[in-house]
């Protein structure tokens, strides 16, 4: 396996400069790992298959999903795709590199853990700070037009709130230089997380029921259905800051709530009430 990696990863350095691959190679990779994972859940949406595991009972209007593709696509080429230009010398700088040998697998489990506790950490100051009057009415209200998410709306967001949330992202990749193999497999996790976070279906096989303190998508779809004042559950990826810091508590409080109300239910049918 690791010779076919390295294989196709030698085909890439010999036909593709580190600018084309660094730039143009992260933001269609981005393109591809987004839309191919978030489209699905607009679908599911649409045709109401697997409605049992959608968590809010409201769906959206076909024009409200094409005025999101639409204005997605907008923002990835006119946002998205100039800071990523941009970016460049400034990986450079910081040591990013894409030649082989290619780092272990040590390496890069190690680095992406690091960018999850940063970017968690980073992320969950930078959403609570938009949820301020100020911000939250001209800039992450955008986001939140959709109270209803579904995988692509995770990216539905005011420009400024792409450049000031997308920081948490990449700081870890910034300060570490990794391989740009490791930087596209931090990539596509994280566009992935986020994706499962805003689809609005909670399945059995999802990671939240499997791994601790991972929020997905009825932890986030939770923040989506409140006011802003309300909210709370800022957290990214995992749940720990929130819970740290109790903006969690509303959350916890309807969970405990709807336990109890499904364990009496399974009670009296036990009793066959």
């Amino acid at each position: 396996m690791a010779s076919i990696i390295e294989s196709a990863w030698q085909y890439l350095i010999t036909h593709f400069s580190d600018f084309q691959l660094a730039c143009l190679g992260s933001f269609f990779l981005h393109e591809g790992v987004f839309f191919l994972s978030g489209l699905p859940f607009m679908f599911l949406e649409r045709v109401g298959w697997l409605s049992k595991y959608k968590i809010q009972a409201k769906n959206n209007t076909r024009a409200a999903q094409e005025k999101c593709i639409a204005r997605l696509l907008l923002y990835h080429f006119g946002v998205n795709l100039p800071m990523l230009l941009l970016s460049y010398p400034v990986f450079r700088f910081m040591g990013m590199r894409s030649n082989l040998p290619l780092p272990s697998w040590e390496v890069i489990l190690t680095q992406i853990i690091v960018y999850f506790i940063l970017e968690d950490f980073i992320f969950y100051w930078g959403h609570r700070i938009l949820h301020t009057k100020w911000l939250y009415k001209h800039v992450h209200s955008i986001h939140h037009e959709y109270a209803t998410p579904f995988g692509v709306t995770s990216e539905y967001a005011h420009p400024a709130e792409i450049l000031f949330l997308g920081f948490a992202t990449i700081f870890g990749p910034a300060i570490t230089g990794p391989h740009l193999i490791t930087l596209w497999l931090w990539m596509s996790l994280r566009i992935l997380e986020t994706v499962e976070a805003h689809s609005g279906y909670h399945f059995p096989w999802s990671l939240s029921n499997f791994i601790p303190l991972y929020g997905g998508a009825d932890f986030h779809d939770y923040h989506h259905r409140l006011l802003y004042t309300k909210s709370g559950n800022y957290s990214s990826t995992f749940t720990y800051m929130d819970r740290i810091f109790g903006t969690d508590i509303g959350y916890r409080k309807l969970k405990a709530l709807k336990n109890t109300k499904v364990e009496a239910s399974s009670e009296q049918k036990k009793r066959g009430v």
